[in-house]
């Protein structure tokens, strides 16, 4: 017992079967018998499986009369199925047909054996089992010790197999049981390693996939990619590789051998698969995919080189409408590599200092009373200079970065208003910082804010976050709880570019915000263009009847003031009355309190509405 159990210590999933065929020949030895075997239940066929014996019959009949046995061909069998206690045979009690069985499987005629039941659980597992030619009495002492040694392998078998069930998880996808992104980066280490394969590589994104777990719900979202995972599983020859990257994200590697394949020919037979349609709650729901292919050989590009093309190249189909699989060219690799560029030196900014804020001023359109700031971000590029915003900023969310960006803009914009607020304690205006979609989906996003105010010494009443309608749409129950949690701050919330978003008279409603900001590609066609009047004299109305501030954005001509303040909009911000410009710049206008209408006014009278606020004391210098 001590020799065995000190066997069994070191033993791993790779070695368990040499293990077990090595403890059944020191047993068939110590209890001098001439064969030792382990069977396995396996209740769902109903049979009982030969798993390891002693010595190896050789050569083996094929069919093994022994090797799956019903538990139903003979009386023996059928007491292994539920045996619980020790089980002698001896020549002279045997049942003929077991008998017959053996013979036909090893040319030997009468045995007797012991058995002794492998419980796990209060289920039998399988039988340990030793056989001896001819007759042989079995002392309980024995058989008694043959249980104990039953004992050590059932605890050896459950602590295998639940190692073997820790390996799978770590390796595996829970949801799909595909590859994971761990076995995928190690099985592409391994294949464009310098004694590896050509590989070509298919980065698989489903189209559409979100707005359909926003209807249907995140369990038909589940189903559609367990269908879509055992599509592409059953589809690839095998030695190719499918693995489920992330989310709605699939990889999947090709053997190219030396005369090559068709890659663009597979991927194209991959997105008619995957464009069947498939029943998922009652619907026939269909999804089509987008493809990106790159190509590796050993030694060449690495993994994460691999596949960052083939995300690339997967980008640009999607830009494309989706459906259609691209393959990462010279042009794509310029790209690619510009935006590596940019990833990494924006990083830096964002670290070491690079970045700068500008501000552009909210004005009164009646009275030219600075109302509010805008803190709009700018990177000091080591090549191209000062760059806007516009320049970098799909780099920074498609990289994540926008989240530490993020975090960057609101701790210097809190930190130059509460500067701003200790020389100019007499102005009353608010500090408007744009919050990302990412930034919003931050799960202490609110403890962020929170801090923030506190390290700065600011009121949460001088601080506004500017959301995209996209932001909230992206999942909209846990959007509008962390709205609430931050206007519990007492921040002040706006939507941003509104009317260029989805969804939006229905949510507005459930939106804990205060301000509309209409996007400039209405305010300035409000003029010319009978729509875009519409739909700014629309989103007004709306904002008045919900109690909303409204800001229009945008502004660069008198002609556009003028029909903003026929229109009831007071609120502005835009080129014609300041540009965004560094904090040293806006000194100027913080200490006036605002600009004087004259400077971007016409002078034509302005019909007012009856319904109109009443304007605020216009804030002009005392000169």
């Amino acid at each position: 017992m001590t020799r065995i159990a000190a066997a069994f210590m070191p033993v791993s999933a790779s070695s368990l079967q040499e293990s077990l065929e090595g403890t059944l020949a020191m047993m068939a030895e110590f209890f001098d018998v001439d064969t030792s075997f382990l069977r396995r239940n396996d209740f769902d066929r109903d049979l009982s499986v030969l798993i390891a014996e002693w010595p190896r019959r050789d050569p083996i009949p094929d069919p093994d009369p022994l090797g799956e046995v019903p538990f139903a061909a003979d009386p023996v069998f059928g007491a292994t199925r539920d045996l619980a206690e020790p089980f002698v045979l001896r020549p002279a009690t045997s049942d003929d047909a077991y008998q017959e069985r053996v013979e036909q499987a090893s040319g030997v005629g009468q045995v007797s054996m012991a058995m002794v039941p492998l419980i796990l659980n209060g289920v039998t597992s399988g039988v340990l089992g030793f056989v001896k030619f001819g007759d042989r009495p079995w002392e309980v002492a024995e058989t008694n010790a043959l249980q104990a040694v039953a004992s050590l392998m059932v605890q050896l078998q459950a602590r295998v197999a639940a190692e073997e069930q820790l390996q799978f998880h770590a390796y595996h996808d829970e949801l799909t049981n595909l590859p994971n992104r761990r076995a995928l980066l190690e099985e592409l280490d391994r294949r464009l390693g310098h004694d590896g394969q050509r590989t070509a590589l298919l980065f698989l994104d489903v189209d559409r996939f979100k707005s359909m777990n926003d209807s249907l719900g995140h369990g038909a979202g589940d189903r559609l990619l367990i269908t879509m995972a055992e599509r592409l599983a059953a589809a690839v020859a095998t030695g190719d590789f499918v693995a489920r990257l992330a989310g709605d994200e699939f990889v999947v590697l090709l053997h190219v051998p030396e005369a090559g394949i068709d890659v663009l020919e597979v991927a194209g037979r991959l997105l008619e698969l995957l464009g069947e349609p498939i029943e998922i709650a009652g619907h026939q729901i269909t999804r089509t995919g987008s493809i990106g292919i790159a190509e590796g050989r050993p030694g060449g590009a690495k993994t994460d080189q691999l596949l960052g093309q083939a995300d690339a190249a997967m980008r640009v189909a999607k830009a494309q409408g989706g459906n259609r699989a691209v393959v990462f060219d010279r042009d794509l690799r310029s790209v690619a590599q510009e935006r590596s560029d940019t990833e990494i030196l924006l990083r830096t900014a964002i670290d070491g200092g690079g970045l700068r804020l500008h501000y552009q001023p909210e004005i009164d359109l009646r009275t030219g009373e600075l109302l509010a700031v805008e803190a709009l971000v700018r990177w000091e590029h080591p090549q191209q200079g000062l760059v806007t915003a516009a320049q970098f900023i799909t780099v920074a969310e498609e990289t994540g970065l926008i989240v530490d960006l993020g975090r960057w803009v609101m701790a210097e914009a809190c930190r130059q208003m509460a500067e701003w607020r200790e020389r100019h304690p007499q102005r009353r205006f608010t500090m408007r910082v744009n919050m990302s979609p990412a930034q919003l989906a931050t799960r202490n996003i609110v403890q962020l804010v929170a801090e923030c105010l506190t390290g700065n010494g600011l009121p949460g009443r001088l601080l506004c976050f500017e959301i995209t309608e996209h932001a909230v749409m992206q999942d909209v129950e846990r959007s509008v709880q962390t709205l609430h949690e931050l206007k519990s701050l007492g921040v002040s919330l706006a939507i941003d570019d509104f009317g260029t978003g989805y969804s939006s008279l229905a949510q507005l409603k459930h939106l804990p915000v205060d301000t509309l900001k209409i996007d400039r590609s209405f305010v300035a066609g409000v003029g010319v263009d009978g729509g875009d009047r519409a739909i700014v004299d629309a989103t007004i109305r709306l904002a008045k009847s919900f109690g909303l501030d409204v800001v229009a954005e945008g502004i660069e001509t008198q002609d556009v003031v003028q029909q903003l303040l026929v229109l009831g909009c007071y609120r502005a911000q835009g080129y014609l009355l300041c540009r965004p410009v560094p904090p040293a710049e806006l000194e100027a206008l913080l200490v006036r309190g605002g600009l004087d209408p004259d400077d971007f006014a016409s002078p034509a009278p302005v019909p007012v509405p009856a319904d109109a606020e009443r304007p605020r004391t216009r804030a002009r210098a005392a000169s």
